[in-house]
């Protein structure tokens, strides 16, 4: 597999983002939006690259450049070229914000993020807004974990196990959840069969359940007992999300979250969540006896 390295500008005017129009290219990325930038050249520096792209490709010229992330990805049209991108949240100097485009590009557009169409962006573009996005709403979920520490009565706070689990990854799946009060009894628990899942899929679901339930019963103060590392740190925005299967779950997750004061999320081994994890198995197990 070949390797090549590129470099993306994330331009922002307030809310939006500014995106180019393909002019030309092969039909994938024809007449498509995507962010500016472009390839190195053979010993070429990222930041050399993205300014000479921008001033090229845009007539814009950089104030500041801040390493956003940097991401792989396999282009759908040569299955043997993989690319690294550099992704640059990029401030455009004073004077400079006039857009001049070149022949590549027949339009540029500055667009707000919530009204982004994906079928209007190349894929990698997709992919890199999409990370963008995810980051929006860690910083908004975090922001509601981290803030309203007030004390919580023992009544409103509960502890939650959860766990998630496919046999055969993917495979079939499902979740499962244990609600416990501060002396460790158990005040609720339940599981879900959710088809053919990955691991990680399967382990967000625990979440989404036992908030759904907390919620349910009217509890605010919540604190997450969870054995995979992955999903503590993806919601504690220590991890970006960038697999696309994750999104979904990961944002309904949040979504929930703003009904709590407080929720935490702390990391256990397998061994302290045999709970939950007894719940993964016996719906699993239920299923394939009802299959059966």
């Amino acid at each position: 597999m070949n390797q090549r390295i590129s470099v993306r500008a994330i331009i922002r005017n307030d809310d939006k983002i500014l995106l180019l129009r393909r002019a030309n290219g092969r039909e994938s990325i024809l007449h498509k939006y995507e962010l500016p930038g472009g390839k190195l050249e053979y010993g070429e520096q990222p930041e050399d690259a993205l300014r000479r792209h921008l001033h090229e490709e845009a007539g814009l010229h950089i104030q500041t450049a801040q390493l956003f992330d940097t991401v792989t990805y396999i282009d759908r049209d040569d299955r043997d070229i993989q690319y690294a991108v550099i992704v640059y949240s990029v401030g455009i100097a004073s004077g400079h914000h006039a857009v001049e485009l070149s022949q590549n590009y027949d339009k540029y557009d500055w667009i707000n993020e919530s009204k982004i169409q994906q079928d209007t962006l190349t894929d990698l573009s997709q992919l890199l807004l999409g990370i963008i996005q995810q980051d929006h709403l860690t910083d908004m979920s975090i922001e509601k974990i981290t803030n309203n520490d007030d004390i919580n009565t023992s009544k409103d706070k509960i502890i939650i196990y959860s766990d998630g689990g496919s046999r055969g990854n993917p495979g079939p799946s499902a979740a499962g959840y244990v609600i416990v009060n501060s002396n460790q009894e158990v005040i609720h628990q339940g599981g879900e069969y959710l088809g053919i899942t990955t691991n990680n899929q399967a382990e967000y679901h625990g979440v989404r359940l036992g908030l759904e339930k907390a919620i349910e019963l009217g509890y605010k103060h919540i604190d997450f007992r969870v054995d995979s590392m992955l999903v503590v740190n993806q919601m504690n925005g220590i991890y970006k999300i960038k697999n696309r299967e994750l999104w979904p779950i990961n944002e309904r997750i949040r979504e929930l979250i703003m009904h709590f004061d407080k929720v935490t999320f702390s990391h256990v081994r397998r061994e302290f969540n045999q709970l939950a994890d007894g719940m993964v198995n016996s719906t699993l197990n239920a299923h394939a006896n009802t299959r059966e």
